[in-house]
């Protein structure tokens, strides 16, 4: 069962960011997991001027669907339902849950198996089944090691990347009967799959999330890399499938420039082992496949940033992970401390919608505008300046013009918008800077001394240099 982690303003964030900075070993687990990330994503895109090109062109995929967002989804509905799939709209996380929860009691269910979705996670799918005494059970490798732990995912697309393989073998002596303790990872791997199997076979429902769906042929496209996906997909007599409105493009043509960006950006190999298209269930005459097929389109604030022009941006996400295994903040405080279902640079922009900006604005602080994120995005989202209007979101006067945003104004303090306003005035009018230059040239001696504690720990990056007579000297022709 996965643990729900508090979401609260600042102290809360910045005390489960000391926890791991103050872990040496987590630290460096996390250190090591995000460059060899970094290397194989490297690997995959040898050729600067393809990676470059295509970039451009999952960006102008993206932005395309999402100026075409309510007819594309308008056209999914309908060549969907008219290939027997049955639609259905969530405003909430809540809306989301009972949609499902209503399929499962029709049809008598008491076990969901599912393959990876963070769209479930975001939801809060596991434990509003198990309030309904319903068992959901995940089946991707990840998840299922998390969910044992009673934790929540630390990355979006490796959700057990926090853990060693010591860990995981702990895990597996602990939480599954007859299982005895190996750090042998190809025994690790054979104890989830026979635990899985066994699943798979009781289950009533299967659920999956959703990468892309494909408007003008009704299609779901699934990727994957251990079979879960599929087994979820094809074995229980029912699927539901989950996914945000943002995930919708025009034609099957715009998958494979997206899917190669996805794949490559992701895990760093050059194509995923599964990628299944479903656009119906069972029809007459084949062997496998659900008797019934369910999609739930959720919004839980995507709206709000598809509103803005700024800010729609956010929805381009093809959720790779790449923003997080390129950042610096993430990779020393990892997934955890941000208390939210979508860690890292891509969290900190999609969360406020979600919940709030006074439940995530610290989230956008969180961060060195360094600009890797944008670097490495696959579908080009301007990530750092869409940091900035948050943050400008977040110190925002109520009911200002400024203030477009659910929870706006949340990190605006008196004292600090006071000191402001005094900079402001100061820099604002010549006669007062230069009186405040004045007093503040006249505090040198509070300053730090060259021999200083300060000073000493400091390293210099070139040498010193010297006078350029000493030089001539030394070197006269």
């Amino acid at each position: 069962m996965n643990k729900v982690i508090s979401i609260n303003p600042t102290q809360d964030f910045k005390a489960r960011s000391r926890q791991v900075l103050d872990d040496p070993a987590q630290r460096q687990n996390f250190r090591g997991a995000m460059d060899f990330l970094q290397a194989k994503r490297h690997a995959q895109f040898p050729d600067q001027n393809e990676l470059q090109g295509l970039r451009e062109l999952g960006s102008q995929i993206r932005r395309y669907s999402l100026a075409n967002l309510p007819r594309l989804l308008e056209q999914l509905e309908t060549n969907l339902i008219a290939q027997g799939v049955q639609v259905h709209w969530a405003q909430t996380p809540a809306q989301a849950n009972a949609i499902a929860l209503d399929i499962a009691r029709r049809v008598d269910a008491k076990r969901i198996i599912k393959g990876k979705s963070m769209v479930s996670e975001e939801i809060g799918f596991n434990l509003a089944m198990a309030a309904a005494g319903i068992e959901a059970f995940e089946s991707d490798m990840g998840e299922y090691i998390v969910q044992l732990a009673g934790e929540a995912p630390s990355h979006i697309i490796m959700p057990a990347i926090h853990k060693t393989k010591q860990d995981i073998a702990q895990l597996f002596a602990d939480e599954v009967p007859g299982v005895t303790y190996t750090e042998d990872v190809d025994a690790l791997i054979q104890i989830g799959r026979q635990v899985l199997r066994r699943k798979f076979a009781e289950a009533d429902i299967g659920l999956s999330g959703v990468n892309f769906a494909v408007a003008e042929t009704g299609t779901l496209c699934l990727v994957e890399n251990e079979g879960n996906g599929r087994m979820c997909t094809t074995v229980p007599r029912v699927h539901i499938a989950i996914t945000g409105i943002e995930k919708v493009v025009e034609k099957l043509e715009h998958l494979p420039p997206l899917l190669s960006l996805l794949i490559r950006s992701a895990t760093g190999q050059p194509v995923t082992t599964y990628v299944n298209l479903i656009s119906s269930p069972r029809k007459p005459g084949e062997k496998d496949g659900p008797q019934e097929v369910h999609l739930i389109l959720l919004d839980n604030g995507r709206t709000q940033a598809y509103a803005d022009a700024d800010l729609r941006a956010t929805l381009q996400c093809i959720r790779c992970g790449a923003c997080m295994n390129h950042c610096p903040v993430y990779a020393r405080i990892g997934g955890h401390a941000y208390g939210t279902t979508y860690p890292g640079p891509i969290g900190a922009i999609v969360s406020p919608h979600m919940l709030g900006l006074e439940s995530t604005y610290p989230l956008a602080f969180a961060s060195t505008l360094c600009g890797a994120c944008n670097e490495v995005c696959p579908v080009k989202i301007p990530i750092t300046d869409i940091l900035v209007r948050l943050r400008n979101e977040a110190q925002a006067r109520p009911q200002s013009d400024n203030a477009s945003l659910r929870g706006s104004g949340a990190g605006r303090r008196t004292s600090i918008s006071a000191v402001w306003r005094v900079w402001a005035q100061v820099y604002s009018k010549q006669g007062l800077y230069k009186v405040a230059s004045w007093f503040m040239s006249r505090g040198r001696a509070l300053s730090p001394s060259e021999q200083g504690a300060w000073t000493r720990s400091r390293t210099p990056l070139v040498p010193a240099p010297r006078r350029l007579r000493d030089l001539l000297k030394e070197h006269p022709e």
